[in-house]
């Protein structure tokens, strides 16, 4: 009986294990997140492109600061969206930073966002709504 017991505890902690998504970079998933602003895009300009800063297993805003962040990914200019790749399953906050020239103004904003591990091999689509 003790025997039955301690191998279902070992199995359960394994599975428990397994099933943990650590958010991360190194994985096969890519989000492609477009900045939007009063449902416009936010085109990635020279001299101020859209940058998407990422907190990796938090599903608030961590702070404001570059600091706050585990990683950032920058957009190219005369891109609609930034490419925020290698990223394993997991949850992350996503904060997109751009400027919107239609107003000559920085906007910004956030949210959380999962990657299952059906689409760790996908490229994933994301609306950002960003405000000033």
């Amino acid at each position: 009986m003790k025997k039955i017991l301690s191998s279902l505890i070992l199995l359960s902690s394994i599975l428990f294990l397994f099933s943990c998504n650590k958010a991360g970079t190194g994985g096969d998933a890519t989000l492609v997140v477009y900045l939007k602003h009063h449902l416009m895009t936010i085109p990635n300009h020279i001299g101020y492109p859209d940058t998407v800063f990422v907190k990796f297993n938090a599903k608030e805003l961590p702070g404001t600061t570059a600091a706050d962040f585990d990683t950032y990914f920058i957009g190219e200019v005369g891109e609609d969206h930034v490419h925020c790749e290698n990223l394993k399953p997991g949850t992350y906050y996503l904060f997109g930073v751009g400027m919107d020239t239609t107003i000559s103004s920085r906007v910004a904003g956030g949210f959380s966002v999962k990657i299952k591990n059906s689409d760790s091999k996908k490229e994933t689509d994301i609306n950002l709504q960003v405000t000033e």
